[in-house]
């Protein structure tokens, strides 16, 4: 999984980047510090490995990783270039969800690039800039095939979903609220790699005194969660300056200097269980003597398809997937308990998937 992390500039973004990858991005008080984009990898946090690890006396532990992409800040006027925001949207192409960092904390040292903190303001900004940008792609795209059109009349449906994602455009509607019923339809609108095509999640950066009640009392971060109810999008609250103070300290300091604020997690871990929600994610599990890890696939997910994930030759010759849920195994301590209790199942290539699935997968190349 690969998130992109946007925002105006000044609005913590680099911060909280630092924060969660334990990075070296320059985090500074003025517009466009960051030049380049900055690239980390964090691993998701999972409690379940450490069991399995233990159970079966793993020589290594693998967890699921993340990788953010810190893209410097967006103005006004990015889609032409303002701020050298061309060289910006490139980046955000490339990443499977965007986090849009929106400042919802005063403070007059502070400087703010329009001035006044306003999220909704700020949040529009970007999306016009993402829009705009989008606009150019499918004006090329739809000039392209209007001309291929007239030789080849297949091309006409490809037009037909252009043109209706240009006029959604056109009256400020993002690509990822037009709908599409037919799946090779839905494929061919991912091929694009629109900006606005992106699920997005708002990562409303308050101060400090604001986390204890999750932003409850922060008109802003309110103004934001109507916001991202009314396109389908997730929010979750975080104080940038508070993950990079604990972001040195291990679990057991993290989990004193948290629980005195009155907070239950950190911001990484919100933001992973609200990205893994956004993008319908899930993990299966599989555990030995050599390696316990852990593998991010989509809900829905049949078995074959999970194999796969582990290696291609498993998916091509997958005979079968030996079952069992993690819950059954961390109850019972062993497999073979949970194997004599009928709770290790055989399934097939229908199988669907389910967070905290133990398998392992039978094939034959």
């Amino acid at each position: 999984m690969k998130l992109g992390i946007v925002g105006l500039p000044n609005v913590g973004k680099s911060t909280l980047f630092n924060s969660m990858t334990v990075g070296k991005a320059e985090a500074a008080n003025y517009p466009f510090c960051t030049i380049d984009p900055n690239v980390g990898i964090v691993t998701v946090p999972d409690k379940r490995l450490d069991r399995l690890t233990q159970m079966y006396d793993s020589q290594k532990t693998v967890p699921a990783v993340i990788e953010f992409v810190d893209i410097a800040g967006l103005v006004k006027g990015a889609s032409k270039g303002e701020g050298l925001g061309n060289k910006f949207l490139s980046h955000i192409r490339e990443v499977d969800a965007i986090v849009h960092v929106v400042r919802c904390f005063e403070d007059p040292n502070v400087v703010h690039v329009d001035g006044s903190v306003n999220p909704l303001r700020d949040i529009e900004t970007i999306n016009l800039e993402l829009i705009f940008s989008d606009m150019e792609v499918l004006e090329r795209r739809i000039s392209k095939t209007v001309k291929a059109a007239r030789a080849d009349k297949s091309l006409q449906k490809e037009l037909d979903i252009l043109t209706k994602l240009k006029d959604a455009l056109e009256n400020g509607i993002s690509a990822r609220a037009v709908e599409f019923d037919d799946p090779d339809d839905k494929a061919f609108v991912d091929s694009l790699t629109l900006l606005t095509a992106k699920p997005v999640l708002y990562a409303a950066n308050v101060a400090e005194d604001d986390l204890a009640d999750d932003g409850a009392s922060n008109p802003h971060v309110e103004a934001v969660r109507k916001l991202a109810e009314s396109e389908g999008s997730e929010v979750f609250v975080l104080c940038a300056k508070i993950e990079e103070e604990i972001s040195d300290l291990d679990d057991e300091e993290k989990a004193l200097f948290l629980n005195d604020l009155g907070v239950e997690s950190s911001g990484l871990d919100r933001l992973i269980k609200a990205s893994y929600k956004l993008l319908g994610l899930i993990s299966f599990l599989t555990a030995g003597p050599q390696e316990t890890r852990a593998w991010t696939i989509r809900k829905g997910t049949k078995a074959p398809g999970a194999a796969g994930k582990i290696h291609s030759d498993f998916e091509r010759g997958f005979i079968r997937a030996e079952v069992v849920s993690y819950d059954d195994l961390d109850r019972l301590g062993s497999y073979n308990l949970a194997r004599e209790q009928g709770l290790v199942r055989s399934e097939g290539k229908e199988y669907v998937m389910k967070d905290g699935d133990v398998v392992l997968f039978r094939f034959n190349v």
